[in-house]
This record gives structure tokens, C-alpha cells and sequence, in this order.
């Protein structure tokens, strides 16, 4: 990635066996990638559990708001 400044990216995860596509800004994937590196499991496994978290959430966000609020807090 040349610059951290590039439009959203959609692509498409599958949750709980249904898919859902997902814009991400670029660094975001790549922080989601590896995220998923560090917990050794596949990015659709993650992106279930911060789902799961989400909607146990008070005031849920959208899920491409809460995967951007999970990678921000986890760093």
C-alpha cells in the first residue's frame, strides 16, 4: 500500500455460515489480517467474534465500525 489514504475496500466474509460484504479502509484489512495472524485463526473467525461482542453491545455499531473500534483498541 503506497498511501494510508485510499477509499474503502469491500469484501466478503462469511459469519455464522451467511455472508456479508464489509468496507474496510486498506490498513484496516491489513490490521484485520493480522489480528487474525497473531490469533491463528482465519479472518472469518474473527470478524464472528467481534460480531458476537457487537451485538452484545448496549448502542451495537455497524459491524465495519465495530471491527474498526475492536483493531483500534486492541493496539
Amino acid at each position: 500500500m503506497n498511501s494510508p489514504y485510499h477509499p474503502p475496500v469491500k469484501r466478503s466474509v462469511e459469519i455464522a455460515g451467511h455472508k456479508t460484504s464489509i468496507s474496510l479502509e486498506p490498513i484496516f484489512w491489513d490490521m484485520l489480517r493480522q489480528a487474525a495472524e497473531a490469533k491463528n485463526i482465519p479472518i472469518n473467525a474473527l470478524v464472528a467474534q467481534i460480531d458476537e461482542e457487537r451485538i452484545a453491545s448496549p448502542t451495537p455499531p455497524g459491524l465495519a465500525g465495530a471491527i474498526r473500534i475492536w483493531l483500534v483498541r486492541k493496539s
